[in-house]
């Protein structure tokens, strides 16, 4: 190599020369800034009309891969977004025509938080073929790889790239100790291999891997096999930059970034930073810094409608904590705001405390989608529902169907007390099962195409509402015009925005002073603006007036106070298991709750009689809302 006279490397100097030398071994770039990038910062809220303006310059960097579907976007695309999951892929297939597509998907889960029937499973993946998904990074949360026999055979058919995933997990600051050593990875890597994987990934979901770890795990990989070696990890610790810089040292194939707009906090390292400090070396992507630029600006313009997604709340943009608690940024979010609308924040340090003995009683499983979710809530539940040292006294279903094992092999056995617990009175059985999860279930479709018969108009619509029943029926109804979309689902536009910003400084500065009678049906919601709280009553027709007397903040008088069955979390009503006019017992369960995507079974508080249900299937409900009542037996 040379160096000119203020010891500058002179290939360097070929920075914007399009004609520089390819490097030898160029590191392969995967960028996720349309999948991951908006997943881990914006809460995946990121639409595809803001993706089309930079979708054709993304194409023509020369990406090893674009990652722009799965993992949490099918969820939230008709769940909130009020889009079609399946026409964002045909969309953008429009503008990017040279670079692979890429989705997460997650093996039996496909992309749900169960696992599913194999006749679903092989739909799902039959329809990504056919719609334009290229590479398959697959994955399951307890890399149990029997959960990949059905969607390997669907992809491999299809003559389709299949990533063999690991999901990268740790009970020490660092690799090692007696669970998740080298040795364990090498060898669930020799497993991908006989499965017949195109390409090994290392999924690092919560930034977790320390430079000098990645670095001798890629050799050790390097070693063992000649499939490619992708890594993925997150900036949630801050050592992102330095990790991908290590395992390209040690020979590491693909790597993942984000644009810079997309980048850090909880997402991924940026490219730009990279894409220079390489340049001139044998790993040099050959990647354009201008174009890439280009394309950062175009991002920054639709950056306003997504900022209040943020948590502007830390001065940090890194999370040391997260090498203690090891749970990926995602949850984090999830886990304060759920803590958050159960005016429960205060409680929040003793949930990190209690959650690695949560997690070590339930295996010592890897957290990631959906296991993050299970163990997470779970600890929400003991930490707030536990009393007089009893623990597990909220059991959600998705940890009963964990210890029956229904979501696969665990790394360590589960407590034998708490899988005892959970198990009393299961459904399929207090003896937790050994075999593969999917021969335990029954086929779906048959009987999803009878419950939707005349709403889903094709097999897409199927396959969605065998994944999201509730939520799933509710998008076809907005998408086929028998129900309005409600404001919230509704994009916004940038003026929108600048008029919102406007009316805050207005609040902030006591300008705001326009007085509107207040409407008998409101709701209550906190707000925090620029580090400030504000209590907001908002007005909703769907607020039922009960004759309820809301004495303050959380405390409902309901006359004698029996008899009413009340939300004691935030979430969503998944579905009655009574009816009105049933009889009912003391304990039996009423309705099913979802919060953070786990199921809650919520049991009637008396003898009695189901008078009236108050909140419908598909309703979110807050804390102390009154599901229904129930006329207590004298």
């Amino acid at each position: 190599m040379k160096f000119d006279k203020h010891g500058i490397l002179e290939m360097a100097k070929m920075n914007y020369d399009p004609t520089r030398p390819k490097a030898k071994n160029p590191i392969k770039i995967q960028d996720v800034s349309l999948r991951d990038g908006h997943q881990s910062i914006f809460a995946t809220r990121g639409r595809t009309e803001d993706m089309i303006p930079v979708a054709k310059m993304m194409d023509d960097i020369g990406f090893y891969s674009i990652e722009m579907w799965g993992g949490a976007t099918f969820d939230v695309m008709h769940r909130f977004l009020n889009e079609d999951p399946w026409e964002r892929i045909k969309t953008l297939k429009k503008y990017m025509t040279k670079t692979p597509f890429s989705m997460l998907l997650r093996g039996q889960n496909v992309v749900g938080y169960r696992n599913y029937a194999d006749d679903v499973v092989e739909a799902f993946v039959q329809r990504a073929c056919d719609h334009g998904i290229d590479i398959f990074r697959v994955f399951d949360a307890l890399n149990d790889f029997r959960n990949f026999q059905t969607v390997v055979k669907v992809i491999k058919k299809n003559k389709k790239h299949f990533q063999g995933t690991i999901c990268y997990s740790l009970t020490e600051p660092r690799m090692g100790g007696k669970t998740y050593n080298l040795d364990y990875y090498l060898q669930k890597a020799k497993q991908l291999e006989e499965l017949g994987a195109d390409t090994i990934c290392i999924k690092d979901m919560a930034g977790l891997i320390a430079p000098y770890d990645a670095y001798y795990l890629v050799k050790a990989l390097k070693e063992q096999t000649d499939i490619p070696i992708h890594l993925h990890t997150h900036f949630t610790s801050g050592m992102g930059d330095l990790t991908l810089f290590k395992a390209i040292e040690a020979g590491v194939d693909i790597i993942d970034t984000c644009m810079a707009p997309y980048a850090y906090r909880t997402s991924h390292p940026a490219v730009e930073p990279l894409v220079i400090s390489l340049l001139g070396t044998n790993r040099d992507s050959g990647l354009d810094i201008n174009k890439l630029a280009e394309i950062d600006k175009e991002m920054e313009k639709v950056i306003p409608k997504y900022k209040h997604l943020l948590d502007d709340t830390k001065n940090a943009i890194i999370d040391t904590n997260v090498i203690l608690h090891q749970t990926p940024g995602g949850m984090l979010s999830n886990l304060v705001n759920q803590l958050r609308q159960m005016d429960a924040l205060d409680k929040l340090d003793e949930v990190y405390e209690t959650l690695p003995r949560v997690r070590k009683q339930l295996g010592q499983v890897p957290l990631v989608t959906p296991t993050s979710q299970i163990i997470g809530i779970q600890t929400v539940n003991n930490v707030l529902f536990d009393k007089d040292g009893e623990e597990f006294s909220n059991i959600t279903e998705q940890v009963k169907d964990l210890c029956f094992g229904l979501y696969g092999k665990t790394t360590l056995p589960i407590d034998e007390k708490v899988r005892k617990k959970a198990l009393k009175g299961y459904p399929r059985g207090e003896t937790p099962i050994t075999k593969r999860p999917g021969d335990m279930l029954e086929p779906e479709l048959p009987k999803i195409k009878k419950d939707f018969r005349g709403l889903a108009k094709n097999i897409d619509d199927e396959i969605l509402c065998a994944l999201y029943p509730v939520t799933g029926k509710r998008f076809l109804n907005w998408k086929y015009g028998h129900e309005d979309i409600p404001d919230d689902a509704k994009p916004k536009t940038l003026d929108n925005v600048q008029k919102e910003q406007e009316l805050i400084q207005k609040a902030l500065s006591g300008k705001l002073t326009t007085k509107k009678d207040k409407s008998a049906n409101t709701r209550a919601f906190d707000v925090y603006v620029d580090g400030e709280h504000f209590n907001v009553e908002v007005a909703d027709p769907n607020v039922r007036q009960m004759g309820i007397v809301v004495k303050k903040k959380e405390e409902i008088a309901t006359g004698d106070n029996t008899g009413n069955l009340i939300a004691p979390i935030p979430g969503m009503i998944i579905e009655y298991k009574k009816k009105v006019g049933n009889k009912v017992k003391a304990g039996d369960t009423i309705v099913v709750l979802e919060a953070m995507k786990m199921f809650n079974n919520l049991g009637a508080p008396c003898d009695g009689v189901i008078k009236n249900i108050v909140r419908k299937a598909g309703d979110s409900v807050a804390k102390s809302d009154i599901l229904c009542q129930i006329e207590p037996n004298k």
